[in-house]
Parts: structure tokens; C-alpha cells; sequence
């Protein structure tokens, strides 16, 4: 079809035709066999750092397509290397593949009845937030990207992670550096050949199919796992002056950490949240126990503001026993860093997300999301982008729609084609942008 409309178009319009039409012509060509490895996917899903048949289907995969695979990093993770056929930069792009015990409660036909063991304990596995969607959005696109290397201008890193939620097998508060994204990193996934930037993508509920939403700076918020245990004397409940009560210490602990944020951050700069998830002491009420356990979380979208919190938090807990005659032992485990997009690489590629389905369906967020992403390891590297793709069938009530996480969240697969559509206008798009990215993050 664009070639009848080219024989009426400068040479320049022309070429930009074709570009589009052969991205959308490759993206309508993988619909079918993306969906049919999502559902595959979803049906068999693995929790994290325990992705093994996962990652056996992406190499498998990959190697079909002519690409070239490595493995062997952060357990389970893969790496696929596609060299384009022109010269050009090296870009790296993303997709998580664990799941989350969750017992799934959609009805689908492909619906999970997996089981695995979770920290121990046996629990229902499902992809409760879309890990299913994103790994087969990449194989989808690395698909359509091999069939067409010679058009591509540099090579393409195909980064398969495992353990963004979390490893099944670890404790997660105190090895969180030797899974997901830090692991990769350590385990030199992207040092050869070292990708100059990277783009990642997190389908979302209550968001319509055929949607892109971002931002520039911050996109998600950090993360930082928090665990108090206050220690007091035991005593009857009748006579607390003779004891020490480390319950009373804790409910102070709990208000008086709130300060950290309203009156300590610089809240011109952004915000932080310090929330206390798990409270355990004590086993009857007529006795005050001798220790009180508690696990929280810790969130900003400023890295100074969550820098101020992790700092002056120790200090704060430990004075507020000091001042009940108790004691604390505070720990602090990283998570997430904030997750922020490149402002020049945002800018430059947003006429490129506006032509994958259109301006009218390309959306600028007035804030960050929440939650938290261990992408935000690899932009600390170098330029990233992530964007939000819906995952809502688009005639759908958007407020109704089950959230990520819940056992009823479901991915639209209308979703997949703007996935596969999103990184093959990355990587064709980005070598034209390249070196004013490059610059601009120079001079940082």
C-alpha cells in the first residue's frame, strides 16, 4: 500500500512512510504468535529467581529468531544480542519475567494453577502484574527486529530479568543486591557489549488498551524495606513501672516518624511516605512483653528527600527508646532508587511513542506512580526511558478495571501489539537521537 502512496511524496516523506508501515506491517505479523506466548507464559508462571522453564522458552526463542544468547546471570536471567546491519548505537531493552504467589481468580482459560514454594511455605503462583505480557511483548519485538536487522542501526540487547518482585528462594530484605536488576549489573549482563541507554515498559490496569502514558524525571517512586525490633522488660500488666514497655516505645515510634516527612523533607522537592505494615508483641493482654517487632516500607519520588529519611530515621528510632528506657535495633534494606526518565531522552523520543498508535492515545502523567521498579538500577547507568502501557480493554470501565496485583487483574491483548510496537520504534528512533542524549547526559 505505501508504495502507491510514495510515488506522490518527496523521497524524505516517503522513507518515513515506509518506516512506519514496515514496523506496523512486523507488529501485526507477531500479534498472534506474542499472544499465544503470553498465555502460554501466564499459564505456567514461576516466582522469582525461579524462572528456569521461562528462561528455557526465551533462549529457545531467541536462538530461533538467529539471535545470539547468553545466560548465566542472576540465575536465571537472559541476555539476547542482535547486531543491526548498519553502524550504530548499542540499546538495551528490558522485561521482567517472575510472578507473584498469588492464587488467580480470573477464569480465563488460560488461567494459572501453578504451585511453588515461597519462602518456604507452598503457595498458588500467578503474573499478577503483567511479567507474562512484558517478556512476550520482547520476544515479539526481537522477533520482528531480527526478521529486519539490515534496517537496524547498531545492535539491540534483549535484557530478559528475573526477581523484580523479589526472590522466592532469598530473604529479600537482607540479599535484595543478589537478585533482579543489581544482580544483572553485578553479574556483568551489560558489559559486553555495553548498551549506551535503555527502554522498559509496565502494562497497568485501569489504563485503555492502545494507551501510553509518561513523564519525564520521575516515573516511580523508590523503595526501601524498613524492620524495627524495640526491646523492653517484660512485666505484668497491672505494674508497668515495673517493666519496661516496648509497645508503648513503638506506638511513639510509629508517630513520631511521621515527623521525618512534615517536618524534616524539603517537600518543595518532592514527597515521602513512611508506613509501618507489620506490628508483632506481646501473646496475652495482661502481660507487656519484653520485645516488639516491626516492618515497614519507605517511599519517595526525590532522591534527597529519601536520602534525609534513611538518614535521620536510625537516629530518630533509637533517641525515642532511649527516652523509654528501652532499646532498638533499626535496619534499613534499598529496594528501588527512584525511578527517573532521561529529560532529553523523553523529549526526544516523544514524537516516536505519539506515531506508535497515535497523539490522541499518547498521554503525559502529572505525577509518578507509586510503586516502585528495580529498572531504576539501570538509570543510574545510563539514559532510560520506562513508560506505562494500559492493559484495560478500552470500552471498559477504567475505575472498575482489577488492579495490578489482585488475583482478578487481567491484560487486554489488544496490549501486546503496542508493547512489540513501543520497542521497535525505540530502537529504530533512538540512533537519530543519539549523541544529543549523550551529550546532555555528559555534562551531568
Amino acid at each position: 500500500m505505501y508504495k502507491k502512496i510514495c510515488l506522490s511524496l518527496p523521497l524524505f516523506l516517503c522513507s518515513q512512510l515506509s518506516l512506519a508501515d514496515w514496523i506496523d506491517d512486523s507488529a501485526q505479523n507477531v500479534e498472534s504468535y506474542t499472544i499465544k506466548l503470553r498465555q502460554h507464559i501466564h499459564q505456567h508462571p514461576e516466582l522469582g529467581n525461579m524462572e528456569f522453564k521461562t528462561s528455557e522458552l526465551v533462549q529457545k526463542e531467541l536462538k530461533s529468531y538467529g539471535i545470539e544468547v547468553r545466560k548465566g546471570y542472576a540465575k536465571t536471567g537472559v541476555i539476547g544480542i542482535l547486531k543491526g546491519g548498519q553502524a550504530g548505537p548499542v540499546m538495551a531493552l528490558r522485561a521482567d519475567m517472575d510472578a507473584l504467589p498469588i492464587e488467580e481468580k480470573t477464569g480465563l482459560s488460560f488461567a494459572s494453577k501453578a504451585k511453588a514454594v515461597y519462602q518456604g511455605k507452598e503457595t498458588s503462583v500467578m503474573h499478577g502484574c503483567g511479567h507474562d505480557a512484558h517478556t512476550a511483548m520482547l520476544l515479539g519485538a526481537a522477533k520482528a527486529l531480527a526478521a529486519n536487522k539490515d534496517k537496524i542501526a547498531g545492535t539491540v540487547v534483549f535484557v530478559f530479568q528475573p526477581a523484580e518482585e523479589g526472590g522466592a528462594d532469598v530473604d529479600n530484605f537482607t540479599q535484595g543486591s543478589q537478585i533482579g536488576s543489581r544482580k544483572m549489573i553485578a553479574d556483568g549482563a551489560l558489559n559486553n557489549p555495553k548498551p549506551e541507554v535503555i527502554f522498559g515498559m509496565h502494562v497497568m490496569a485501569g489504563m485503555p488498551s492502545g494507551h501510553i502514558f509518561y513523564k519525564d524525571g520521575a516515573i516511580l517512586n523508590s523503595a526501601d524495606h524498613l524492620r524495627i525490633q524495640v526491646n523492653g522488660k517484660q512485666v505484668h500488666g497491672s505494674m508497668p513501672w515495673l517493666g519496661r514497655d516496648p509497645i508503648y516505645a513503638s506506638s511513639q515510634m510509629i508517630s513520631n516518624m511521621q515527623s521525618l516527612v512534615s517536618r524534616r523533607a524539603d517537600l518543595t522537592k518532592g514527597m515521602g511516605v513512611i508506613s509501618i505494615g507489620s506490628i508483632q508483641g506481646g501473646t496475652t493482654g495482661n502481660v507487656i512483653p519484653e520485645q516488639v517487632n516491626m516492618v515497614g516500607t519507605i517511599r519517595s519520588n526525590n532522591e534527597d528527600v529519601r536520602k534525609g529519611i534513611l538518614n535521620e530515621l536510625p537516629k530518630l528510632i533509637e533517641h525515642n527508646a532511649q527516652a523509654n528506657d528501652a532499646t532498638a535495633k533499626v535496619e534499613i534494606a534499598p529496594y528501588a532508587p527512584v525511578t527517573v526518565n532521561d529529560k532529553t531522552l523523553t523529549k526526544l523520543m516523544q514524537p516516536a511513542l505519539a506515531k506508535i498508535n497515535g497523539q490522541e492515545k499518547l498521554h503525559v502523567l502529572d505525577n509518578n506512580a507509586s510503586a516502585s521498579e528495580d529498572f531504576a538500577y539501570y538509570g543510574q547507568l545510563m539514559p532510560s526511558l520506562f513508560i506505562f502501557i494500559g492493559a484495560t480493554p478500552a470500552d471498559q470501565d477504567m475505575a472498575k478495571a482489577a488492579p495490578n496485583h489482585n488475583p482478578m487483574f487481567i491484560v487486554d491483548d489488544a496490549t501486546l501489539k503496542t508493547g512489540v510496537k513501543s520497542h521497535m520504534k525505540f530502537v529504530m528512533e533512538y540512533p537519530k537521537a543519539a549523541a544529543q542524549v549523550q551529550n546532555a547526559w555528559n555534562q551531568k
